[in-house]
């Protein structure tokens, strides 16, 4: 079998029974999606979202806000790239997309990649996955296999998920109502959380199986995308478990957030000075070796006399060359891509693959492993684990006097309802948390837990 790009580049937005509503030339389907993540709640609040580095009086550490902008414009030079080299080879497509409707998709996707990232990094995550492993006895026993691997396995990307297509009672049905396409995109790792390995078909396992992108409670939500975009099926029919092969501009998405964080991540060291220039130059140099202007960039280059503009010089040439390398990947392998059967990371694959996953590598695994970086994922475990631990005690204890105080202080979405099982109340108090910034997190924990009182006026 072998996707095709009519379902895969699909207008439709999810919850949305209307049609024709994005018939505008000035702005395309995919234009509007990228609009709707810029100005939603959850992507403003990445501003104050850990990257690596907490972010100090210096306003150059970047932040996941400025990662995502920075992901999404990469991954949109990638999709012109790849949309070029797919109308290429499919012309009929013509008739109906741009090159820059792949361009479009894969911007938008790459700006939404990390909106469920929760508090303080994948610390944040791994703190929440760790709370609820050491609590199974108080919280797992009413729920299946499936429910519970949804918080012992926490994951940014299915929250994510959950945040872009969400709804609250009394408001629109589909959240941000995305296109298929983007939000099939937006899902590098197209399965659920729990999966009896005899149903899933023996292509099936594979990298982007490691995590997974949906929780039980946005499972039919995913399914609808992936019907509607025609993903193809990775268990067997009439399998309980969901899992299908990634949307092939899924591949894009990873790649342009790989580029970055290697890179980005290296320069946030050397500023924030973890690292000298001299090794950093070291690191991006070959870089620029390898670039199609090499000796009119060199001349360039030594022309810059200040450092921290040689850095960003060395960076942007840096990103260019990956760039034109991972696309190259992404064209010998368009027909695997295409039939499900290549599941690689394109970044694995590229000529500098022993530079990028060789020594900077090794240099972004020093500067994870720095104070300020130990220190807030230590603080992030403690942070996050009190707050899960103080909210749930309310929501399963809510006629305690002390409970019912604190559940006040809960945004009425997020309050369990009588009705709700034991799923919905920990989902619910997972989403509160999970949707806070560090700096909101930090500073409600210290007042629910004494540590400090609220300032009035």
């Amino acid at each position: 079998m072998r996707m095709n790009w009519e379902k895969l580049m699909s207008g439709k937005r999810l919850g949305d029974p209307r049609g024709g509503i994005d018939n505008e030339k000035a702005r395309s389907a995919f234009q509007r999606d990228f609009d709707r993540v810029v100005f939603s709640s959850a992507f403003r609040r990445l501003q104050d979202k850990t990257q690596v580095f907490p972010v100090p009086a210096s306003d150059f550490v970047h932040s996941r806000l400025t990662h995502s902008i920075e992901v999404s414009s990469v991954g949109r030079t990638l999709g012109n790239l790849a949309g070029e080299f797919i109308l290429e080879r499919e012309p009929l497509l013509k008739e109906r997309l741009s090159q820059h409707s792949f361009g479009d998709v894969v911007a938008a996707a790459s700006l939404a990649h990390d909106v469920g990232n929760p508090p303080f990094g994948h610390s944040g995550e791994d703190a929440i996955s760790e709370f609820f492993r050491k609590n199974k006895e108080k919280y797992g026993k009413n729920l299946t296999a499936a429910q519970w691997a949804d918080f012992t396995r926490y994951e940014g990307n299915a929250h994510g998920f959950r945040l872009l297509t969400n709804h609250h009672p009394g408001k629109i049905e589909g959240g941000l109502r995305l296109t298929y396409a983007t939000l099939a995109t937006f899902a590098k790792y197209p399965r659920e959380s729990f999966i009896d390995e005899s149903e899933l078909l023996p292509s099936a396992k594979r990298t982007s199986a490691k995590k997974f992108n949906f929780f039980q409670s946005e499972k039919e939500y995913f399914k609808a995308v992936a019907e509607n975009t025609g993903l193809l099926p990775l268990t067997k029919q009439n399998a309980g478990a969901l899992a299908w092969c990634r949307h092939p501009l899924s591949f894009l998405v990873e790649a342009a957030d790989n580029i970055c964080y290697r890179l980005i991540d290296l320069e946030d060291g050397f500023k924030l000075g973890f690292l000298g220039f001299e090794e950093f130059e070291k690191l991006l140099l070959p870089f620029m070796k390898k670039s199609g202007d090499n000796s009119q960039a060199l001349n360039k280059y030594n022309l810059i006399e200040d450092e921290g503009e040689k850095a960003g010089y060395l960076r942007a040439k840096a990103i260019s060359v990956l760039i034109y390398e991972a696309i190259e990947v992404f064209k010998e392998n368009y027909e695997e891509i295409m039939n499900g059967t290549f599941d690689s990371e394109l970044t694995d694959l590229i000529n500098s693959v022993d530079i990028l996953e060789g020594k900077i590598k090794e240099a972004n695994i020093f500067l994870y492993n720095r104070r300020p970086v130990v220190e807030i994922e230590i603080t992030g475990y403690k942070i996050i684990s009190g707050l899960l631990e103080i909210y749930l005690e309310a929501q399963y204890a809510p006629s305690n006097k002390l409970n019912k105080k604190i559940i006040q202080l809960l945004p009425s979405q997020f309050r369990a309802a009588e009705s709700d099982g034991d799923y919905e109340k920990i989902m619910k108090t997972v989403d509160f948390v999970a949707r806070m910034s560090d700096s909101y997190a930090l500073n409600l924990y210290r007042r629910l837990s004494g540590q400090s009182l609220p300032v009035i006026g």
